[in-house]
């Protein structure tokens, strides 16, 4: 707006102050050259042209000085007030810039933010506190937003008493677990202005933390109980003298529940591995109908004890895969296994390996025990088994489907589970086939 303003002062000056003197110059002029035509004297005609010279002097003296003072008073006043308006502008703009910056933050933020001014009005909030504490537009105040969770927050005492009133919470909202933590706003001079609440979503980190103390509970157990069995075939061996044949059926007890212990202990130190990747994946090509004939064999005199029929079909043309072909036959094995434990004699288990787009697939079809809906999507959890005392009795730890899920991840493929409860169990196996 003052950009111009110098230029424009000069002018008006030099315009105001010419039409000032012009007008007193002419008035005067006119009023003798009235004399003259009166009169007809010479000394007023004299005095007319001097008044004329005196006038051009006294022009362009004044135009001199107006230029003289419009600067001056540039300088003096209109460059600091040019430089006063800038950096108005300029703060302006950083404080827009600042604020759209906050905005743009709260509007993305995942925890929730909101701020209530001194009478508990709401003041500010962003979408992730309305969305984790399911605001409703009625719900306009601090009272009205978390008395209806039962949250025992006094807003007086968060800014009066911050340092003897406890400012964090953690409630059950729905299926979700919230966060809260409250703080005094204070203005420059440290005097109360409201309050601020974080709100932090911690569902999974509670979920994670049950899981973690079940995964403890569920370890100890399992080891409890072959311990207890071991110590009390041990002890009993050792208070007296006994035959052969019981010796015998004693140390093999210890034997097996030895051997159980061993297999729960490699199993976690596996699927410890997997979750701090110090597994390396030795990937290489291989036939993946090959690999099934032969977990087919291993197990077989399982088969047999059973008497299942158990068959094996493999697609013409069934291009090779690509991924640790240890890793995939203890997943194949893992999963034949259990269709052969849980199939009762005579029942019928089908293999079938095939391909579909990028992908190799194994299919095992039994008609066995199968698994209730309700536990499918529990399966791949680790100790977590449908039938706890029929797992124990047949051998397994509860973490081979949750051992296979992982090798399967490392290798890019998937798993997928069917099942109906006395039915049977359908799993399809997938894995990338070489490029």
């Amino acid at each position: 707006m003052l950009k111009n303003a110098k230029a424009k002062l000069a002018i008006i000056l030099i315009i105001t102050g010419l039409i000032g003197i012009l007008s007193i110059g002419i008035t005067t002029i006119i009023t003798l050259e009235n004399m003259v035509l009166e009169n007809n004297s010479e000394i007023i005609k004299t005095t007319i042209i001097k008044i004329e010279i005196i006038l051009c002097i006294i022009t362009l003296i004044y135009i001199i000085l107006s230029i003289f003072v419009g600067i001056l008073i540039s300088k003096k006043v209109i460059e600091p007030s040019e430089k006063l308006i800038d950096a108005s502008e300029e703060n302006v703009k950083e404080v827009s810039k600042q604020k759209k910056q906050i905005e743009t933050m709260l509007l993305h933020m995942t925890d929730g933010i909101l701020a209530f001014d001194m009478d508990g009005k709401i003041s500010l909030t962003n979408p992730a506190a309305t969305r984790l504490l399911r605001i409703m537009p009625e719900d306009d105040t601090f009272d009205k937003i978390f008395g209806k969770y039962n949250i025992n927050v006094n807003l007086e005492k968060v800014i009066y008493l911050e340092n003897w009133t406890s400012t964090a919470q953690r409630v059950a909202i729905g299926d979700n677990y919230i966060y809260m933590f409250f703080a005094p706003l204070r203005n420059e001079d440290e005097t109360p202005n409201g309050v601020i609440v974080v709100i932090q979503d911690i569902t999974e980190h509670v979920k994670l933390d049950n899981m973690r103390k079940e995964f403890v509970a569920d370890v100890s157990h399992e080891l409890k109980t072959p311990i207890t069995s071991i110590m009390g075939y041990a002890d009993t061996l050792l208070e007296g003298e006994y035959d052969k044949q019981t010796q015998e059926k004693f140390l093999n007890v210890i034997a097996t529940e030895a051997r159980r212990m061993a297999k729960l202990v490699t199993d976690l130190l596996t699927l410890s591995k997997y979750d701090n990747d110090e597994e390396r994946t030795k990937k290489a090509e291989f036939d993946l109908g090959d690999l099934v004939k032969k977990c087919q064999e291993k197990l077989q005199i399982e088969i047999q004890k059973k008497h299942h029929n158990a068959e094996c079909f493999v697609t013409a043309n069934v291009p090779a895969v690509y991924a640790d072909r240890d890793g995939i036959e203890r997943v194949v094995l893992n999963i034949l296994s259990n269709s052969i434990k849980y199939t009762p004699e005579k029942g019928t288990i089908k293999m079938y390996v095939g391909y579909i787009y990028n992908d190799a697939y194994v299919k095992i079809i039994d008609n066995g025990l199968g698994i209730p809906e309700e536990d499918l999507n529990r399966i791949f959890e680790r100790f977590y088994r449908v039938d706890k005392s029929r797992t124990r009795e047949m051998g397994g730890t509860g973490l081979g489907l949750s051992i296979a899920k992982e090798i399967l991840d490392k290798n890019n493929g998937s798993i997928d589970i069917k099942s109906k409860k006395d039915k049977g169990t359908e799993v399809v196996i997938r894995i990338p086939i070489k490029k």
